[in-house]
């Protein structure tokens, strides 16, 4: 297995432990390049019948900021065939077969967010941040997440989410489950790696059929979701609030959004 998928993408193994770091920082803005040398990654790690679990973590202020809108040149942000684009990958992400534990530092945000909910456990620091801005960009959430969240926290609270826009607390997410323990910034890592290796430690082949049987038919039902949400998208970039939207969180302000 190699030790590094494209420029910001590296493994390390620690025992039983496949360490995966996004090193694309200060916010590791999604991009679809990004995106495919981690699916790479995580594939390559099933392959690995020395490795159990992986250990998702980022370098940088935010574990993701999802996609710099305030760049004409990232293709996920700028058009919608990029977004297609990384929806595949996120299809990929979700059929990794091995149990994936998240380090969360800073915003999880939009696409950030996504990639987020396709671990099975989120360690976070106090100051790590959850957020479907979406609405906020006159948009449609993406990336499955009109599925996992409400999957992982229930109907209502991913409601609140995702019709506000809102950012949620590591502390205040913790009750909900969207966020399965908090610690101080420099323990996350190595809270991360304990779980990883509690859960390396059972038998392998267990762990995967018993985690199959809790996502069975998952990957296939983000693939529909994230197939809806791309239509939902296109209608909506075409409107007037999505530009409004774009430029009002450049500009740090609430949007004076239309309805056009």
């Amino acid at each position: 297995m190699k030790s590094a998928y494209g420029d910001h993408v590296k493994v390390a193994m620690d025992g039983h432990v496949a360490v995966v770091t996004l090193e694309r920082p200060p916010h590791n803005f999604v991009s679809v390049d990004f995106m495919r040398d981690l699916a790479d990654a995580c594939h390559a790690v099933d392959e690995n019948p020395e490795a159990r679990v992986i250990v998702l973590q980022s370098e940088g202020k935010s574990f993701s900021a999802g996609a710099d809108f305030s760049s004409s040149t990232d293709s996920v942000a700028s058009g919608m065939g990029g977004i297609n684009d990384l929806y595949v990958e996120a299809v990929r992400l979700y059929s990794v077969a091995k149990p994936i534990v998240a380090a969360v530092q800073g915003a999880a945000v939009g696409a950030g967010l996504g990639l987020a909910l396709v671990a099975d456990f989120r360690i976070a620091s106090p100051e790590a941040r959850f957020a479907a801005n979406f609405v906020k960009l006159g948009f449609h959430a993406g990336f499955g997440i009109s599925l996992a969240l409400p999957r992982l926290i229930g109907e209502q609270r991913a409601a609140l989410m995702l019709l506000t826009g809102r950012r949620v607390k590591a502390e205040d997410g913790l009750p909900w489950g969207l966020v399965d323990e908090v610690v101080p910034a420099e323990e996350l890592r190595a809270a991360a790696l304990k779980l990883a290796r509690e859960i390396a430690e059972a038998a392998p082949l267990a762990v995967i059929e018993t985690r199959k049987t809790l996502r069975a038919g998952l990957a296939e039902a983000i693939k529909a979701r994230t197939d809806l949400e791309h239509t939902k998208q296109a209608a909506l970039r075409a409107t007037e609030d999505f530009q409004e939207g774009v430029r009002s969180v450049a500009e740090r302000r609430p949007g004076n959004f239309t309805g056009r």
